[in-house]
């Protein structure tokens, strides 16, 4: 066999070798490895920032509903650009950069916990996450914080007992924890602290109101709608002289109001409504020259509406609530302003009146004296009343 032959040979056996490899491969479904570029590493600002990181990436899957799309803007190194996320230099190097202050107001954002999270911002001076639905307690890590000062997670479903962590915290100077669960007793080391601020209305805190509180500092205040009971502490008005307002309303306090509360001179609105307060309204309650809201009713006052209370107080009166209480009596003056419709007597036992309780009712409360200690310091008034000079024939 010649040499051509066989070349010719050959090529046609590699020809069909090679059909039949190819018939092989065709059967079959190539995979092809992705090759996806390698992602640069994350650059930051500070190593201060590198160390919080992960603590809000950790956060951040935690959330579980974000109706605004806040978290989408929590990607990448430039935390100081995340929405919510706030950054300055640190109280102990002014060429640092570090997240100083956190506000999620408004975010409803829904988390199972802020534990793991505000405890381990070491810098964090505010932390403001009112009106989401955070769940969980405050962790007592928050105590390690040495530069908190503002600390605000009103409106949302935290629970547990009273915070005890932030007692002590020489930083902290606002706590706003309303509208939340929690529940227990306040501890009384609370109302010295070296706070300004003080929200704990609308949990359900359940005690009597602390002898202490008559010693705070407190500029701002609310204990309203909780389960506090017992007395108003006499001491308490004269700690509270410089409060705007007093609110009270909506818990179970009990006994008599304290001729004290002639000492609130520089507030606009005390209400101590929805309680179960009785006796007869103090003549101090004539002291109050500043104020525009006076909220009693739904208590168990009763006796006659005082004359010189209505007479001192109507230059400035708006509302005047003493509805829903056993007040019997009310003079001229104090008719003035029932007609201008700033005094509310609706449901009372005043015989001349419409829309007040039934003979039967009345008569079941009456039928259980009620006496307060020191009936006389009733009608005493600790301060120099002023009048206004309108006579009474002219009141409009």
């Amino acid at each position: 066999m010649s040499l051509l032959s066989i070349s010719h040979t050959s090529a046609l056996h590699n020809t069909k070798n090679k059909g039949h490899r190819n018939k092989s491969v065709a059967k079959s479904v190539p995979i092809v490895a992705a090759t996806s570029p390698i992602s640069p590493p994350l650059v930051f600002a500070d190593q201060r920032l590198q160390l919080v990181y992960p603590v809000i990436q950790k956060f951040k899957s935690t959330i579980t509903l974000d109706p605004l799309g806040v978290t989408k803007t929590w990607v990448g190194s430039d935390i100081c650009s995340y929405k919510g996320f706030y950054c300055d230099t640190p109280p102990y190097n002014s060429s640092a950069v570090a997240l100083a202050s956190i506000d999620f107001n408004g975010f409803q954002l829904v988390a199972p916990t802020l534990d793991g999270f505000i405890d381990q911002l070491p810098d964090i001076a505010l932390f403001h996450a009112n009106t989401n639905n955070f769940s969980g307690t405050i962790t007592p890590q928050i105590s390690k914080l040495p530069y908190l000062y503002e600390l605000d997670l009103s409106n949302n479903q935290l629970s547990g007992p009273f915070p005890l962590a932030v007692l002590g915290m020489e930083t902290l100077t606002f706590l706003d924890i309303r509208f939340n669960l929690f529940s227990g007793a306040v501890p009384p080391q609370i109302f010295t602290q070296n706070l300004q601020v003080l929200f704990i209305n609308n949990n359900i805190f359940n005690q009597s109101l602390p002898d202490n509180l008559g010693s705070t500092h407190i500029l701002l205040l609310t204990l309203a709608n909780n389960k506090f009971n017992g007395p108003i502490p006499t001491s308490l008005p004269k700690a509270l002289a410089t409060l705007t307002e007093v609110l009270l309303l909506n818990n179970q306090l009990t006994g008599c109001l304290p001729y004290e509360i002639g000492y609130l001179q520089e507030a606009t609105v005390f209400d101590v409504g929805n309680n179960q307060l009785t006796g007869p309204l103090p003549l101090s309650l004539s002291c109050l020259e500043k104020v525009e809201i006076l909220n009693f009713g739904g208590n168990l006052l009763y006796g006659m509406v005082p004359e010189v209370v209505c007479a001192s107080l109507m230059g400035n009166l708006v509302n005047f609530s003493l509805s829903e209480n056993y007040f019997n009596a009310v003079g001229p003056i104090c008719r003035v302003l029932i007609e201008r419709g700033v005094l509310d007597v609706t449901k009372n036992c005043i015989p001349d009146l419409p829309f007040q309780r039934s003979i039967l009712e009345c008569a079941q409360f009456f039928a259980q004296p009620r006496m307060c200690p020191l009936m006389w310091y009733h009608s005493f008034i600790p301060c120099k009343l002023h009048f206004h000079n309108t006579p009474l024939s002219s009141i409009p």
